[in-house]
């Protein structure tokens, strides 16, 4: 399956990316070659071969689960430019985005 430049050029618009026309086209180069590798694993014969759902050892290591006694919030708060109602307000980084 071959990764046009076109499909890159959308993924990058809806992930708010830019490219060059040199970077477009590599990543559909390197994109199409990834894809035809993993097809290749579509070609492998898998009949007989028991399911693997997993490699590691299935031991969980759990601590115990003991409440302790958190940092004052006062001081948590200490350097924090800008905060309300227990919350840290920070610059909004979406469109359009405000305080609300």
């Amino acid at each position: 399956m071959k990764i046009s430049e076109e499909e890159v050029r959308h993924v990058a618009t809806l992930s708010k990316l830019t490219f060059s026309d040199q970077e477009t086209s590599e990543f559909a180069t390197t994109l199409t070659k990834i894809v035809e590798m993993v097809e290749l694993l579509n070609e492998v014969d898998t009949e007989g071969v028991a399911i693997t759902s997993t490699m590691a050892d299935r031991k969980n290591v759990m601590r115990q689960d003991v409440a302790q006694e958190g940092t004052d919030r006062n001081l948590l708060f200490k350097n924090v430019p800008q905060h309300e109602n227990n919350y840290i307000k920070v610059p909004a980084i979406l469109e359009d985005g405000g305080d609300a």
